[in-house]
């Protein structure tokens, strides 16, 4: 489980981190250099969709993850700042934080687990 778990939270917080990047140049194209609405519109509602995606995603997989509360509570933070949720994603995968409560088991990685092999 944690493996999964552990997919789909790196993959929701890189698409929250890059529809963040893509609404900040949206919004520059239209506040700085006033080019007009541009996809700001399109960008803001596909961000908003992600951010929501997100935190769905991390309160749903701290459990299976084994992470604390504090960690929860960080991660959710991390989606307020622009691109931290990669940042976190990162962090959390340099520090283990992804590889779920029986990490030990699979030496260290959790996201590859080597099953053991078929008995004839």
């Amino acid at each position: 489980m944690s493996n999964k778990a552990a997919v789909l939270f790196r993959v929701a917080a890189i698409a929250e981190a890059f529809s963040w990047a893509g609404l900040l140049i949206g919004m520059f194209f239209k506040y700085v250099v006033e080019l007009g609405e541009g996809g700001v519109p399109v960008l803001g509602m596909v961000h908003g969709v992600l951010f929501v995606l997100y935190v769905v995603v991390s309160l749903a997989v701290f459990r299976p993850l084994g992470w604390s509360p504090k960690l929860l509570l960080v991660a959710l933070l991390a989606a307020v700042p622009p691109m931290f949720t990669w940042l976190f994603e990162k962090w959390a995968l340099r520090r283990g934080k992804l590889d779920g409560p029986g990490r030990l088991a699979h030496g260290g990685t959790g996201l590859i687990v080597h099953s053991e092999p078929a008995r004839v």
